[in-house]
């Protein structure tokens, strides 16, 4: 469905996955934007939808910058919840923060072995 995603590119199949599944939407109607980069709050929405939307027991946290309502609050409850991340700081979850390579795997690692 996104103009911007050719058949026959690495992610082609993957993308088609993450929509088809509702990890994620495009960036509009017809486009995903496959090298665009990836914040903290997008990345643990991801790995939040990809797992089914799992219930999420805890309802406070100690993050300045994330205010309820907002896309990734629930998906963050639950990745603090689940020991996926512990934020930036004791006081920040820095949704708005680059996710690296190297946070993504953490991220993947922590989930499947917890």
């Amino acid at each position: 469905p996104f103009t911007d995603v050719k058949e026959g590119s690495y992610y082609y199949k993957a993308v088609l996955w993450a929509n088809e599944n509702n990890v994620t939407a495009g960036l509009t109607a017809t486009t995903f934007g496959p090298t665009a980069l990836c914040n903290r709050a997008q990345v643990v929405t991801f790995l939040y939808n990809a797992m089914g939307k799992p219930e999420v027991n805890s309802t406070e946290h100690k993050f300045t910058d994330v205010d309820e309502g907002k896309f990734y609050y629930t998906p963050m409850l639950w990745a603090v919840e689940n020991g996926i991340t512990a934020g930036l700081t004791e006081t920040t979850f820095g949704p708005n923060a680059i996710c690296n390579r190297a946070q993504v795997v953490t991220f993947l690692y922590r989930l499947y072995n917890k």
